[in-house]
């Protein structure tokens, strides 16, 4: 399942990831900025099996915003679970599963 496309002249700006929560997953965030200047995300929970569920997503007009985004999420993690979601590092995959090394295209 691809959480985010990344379009031609988009760039992906961050990804987040709490830690593992037990018979739960990680909790995870995907952060790109369009070609527009809008940033959109991706909060999800990856389970243990690797299945992607609850998916939402958003666009915001700036990083101000979405920290504002990022902060309400952590709230919710920390007063449900006791976990926050911390920068992480991430991969980039086409959608036949190869990596792409660079997050400009």
């Amino acid at each position: 399942m691809a959480v985010m496309n990344i379009g031609k002249g988009e760039e992906i700006l961050a990804g987040y990831a709490t830690a593992g929560i037990p018979q739960v997953g990680i909790y995870k965030l995907l952060v790109k900025k369009k070609v527009d200047g809008t940033i959109e995300w991706a909060h999800f929970v990856e389970r243990d099996s690797g299945l992607k569920e609850k998916v939402m997503r958003g666009t915001v007009k700036s990083l101000d915003e979405l920290n504002i985004v990022i902060d309400a999420i952590n709230n919710n993690l920390r007063n449900v679970f006791g976990v926050a979601m911390l920068p992480a590092e991430y991969e980039v995959r086409t959608l036949d599963g190869k990596k792409i090394s660079e997050t400009m295209h």
